[in-house]
């Protein structure tokens, strides 16, 4: 189901869903190779809605370690983590997240049981977005909230996001991104409408002062802030029709 592909020289795998347990031990270290992944869901959390209801569920597509899970706290949910990486799903149960072990592609879970469902960067990673779409659209109930946030499929998203993120360190790991998996936002945009929910998107980027400071060790974490531009890396927000 995964696109892979090579770079001859150095033998990168990208898009490798066997990184993720590679690195198990990676997910939870503010300063480790996904530390950008807790400042995208500190920004992803901020969206999501106190829930509507009691009993109220969040489906999280795609949740690894259950980053998203500190930003949720009080809001009401009963937290759902979907992903393929058991290593990954072990650690987001640890922080009261429900693990489902599935293919963002194939959920198995039921029509409509979801008050909201995010989807945080993982759409990049999928090699059918409609599908992803559907499936993200298919489990939420009418008048529920799309949370999403991805990467562009751009010639600047690619150099930065993959060409120069991936050789900091920090920022990325080396692989993790193929390029040929970034993600149209006509084709997004379009597809959330198709299943009913109209998606306003947005873009966002660390904020250059406190990756400055956290780079020098005087921050914990970065800030992710609004800019103008859906072209790098940007959030979707949305609501399916009741």
């Amino acid at each position: 189901m995964w696109t892979r592909g090579a770079r001859s020289r150095d033998r990168v795998v990208r898009n490798d869903p066997a990184l993720y347990d590679r690195l198990a031990d990676q997910w939870w270290q503010p300063r480790g190779v996904f530390a950008m992944l807790h400042w995208l869901a500190a920004a992803r959390g901020r969206l999501v809605p106190p829930a509507p209801r009691p009993d109220a569920v969040l489906v999280d597509l795609g949740c690894g370690a259950g980053l998203l899970a500190p930003h949720l706290i009080g809001k009401g949910y009963r937290h759902v983590g979907v992903d393929l990486s058991r290593s990954a799903l072990r650690q987001a149960a640890e922080h009261e997240v429900h693990p489902v072990l599935a293919d963002v592609l194939a959920v198995p879970l039921a029509d409509g049981c979801a008050d909201v469902v995010v989807a945080g960067e993982i759409l990049e990673h999928v090699p059918d977005l409609p599908r992803a779409v559907a499936q993200a659209c298919r489990l939420l109930r009418p008048g529920g909230v799309l949370v999403i946030d991805t990467l562009a499929a751009t010639a600047l998203c690619r150099w930065l996001a993959i060409g120069l993120a991936e050789r900091l360190p920090g920022l990325a790991p080396r692989g993790v991104h193929d390029p040929a998996l970034l993600v149209d936002r006509t084709v997004l945009v379009r597809e959330c409408a198709r299943h009913g929910a109209h998606l306003t998107l947005r873009g966002i980027r660390p904020s250059l002062t406190d990756l400055l400071a956290w780079v020098t060790g005087r921050r914990a974490s970065v800030r992710m802030l609004p800019v103008p531009t859906t072209a790098v890396l940007f959030q979707g927000y949305g609501r399916k029709q009741s």
